[in-house]
């Protein structure tokens, strides 16, 4: 059993790693980071007291986000539940751009746990 999250350069990929971990700490398994970031983690950066696996894109020309994660999560049948920062945004908001976060949770083959920004 493992906790996945997908973690983006925001305030939200940032909230979705403390819920992470919290997840993975409270249910006492390891800890799946897919990064969508485009930079490597350091030693530091990465949660201490966990058993952290961190998979990293290759490039923005690597491939869709949502195809990025699916795929591992396909790959690694111990994921059980996937953790993803989301944010309010407008009707029109969604209607034009799409969100990788709405994408994820309708495609996901796991639960999805979603975490606001603020906090709610």
């Amino acid at each position: 059993m493992s906790v996945a999250v997908a973690l983006t350069d925001s305030p939200e990929g940032r909230r979705a790693l403390d819920a992470a971990v919290a997840e993975a700490q409270n249910l006492g398994t390891g800890l799946f980071l897919i990064n969508l970031t485009l930079h490597d983690f350091t030693e530091e950066e990465l949660p201490s007291g966990l058993e952290v696996t961190v998979v990293n894109r290759s490039g923005r020309g690597d491939r869709d986000p949502v195809t990025a994660v699916i795929d591992e999560l396909g790959d690694h049948p111990e994921v059980d539940r996937l953790v993803l920062g989301v944010r309010a945004r407008s009707r029109v908001g969604k209607m034009i751009l799409g969100s990788v976060a709405q994408r994820l949770i309708l495609r996901s083959p796991v639960p999805v746990l979603t975490v606001r920004q603020d906090g709610r």
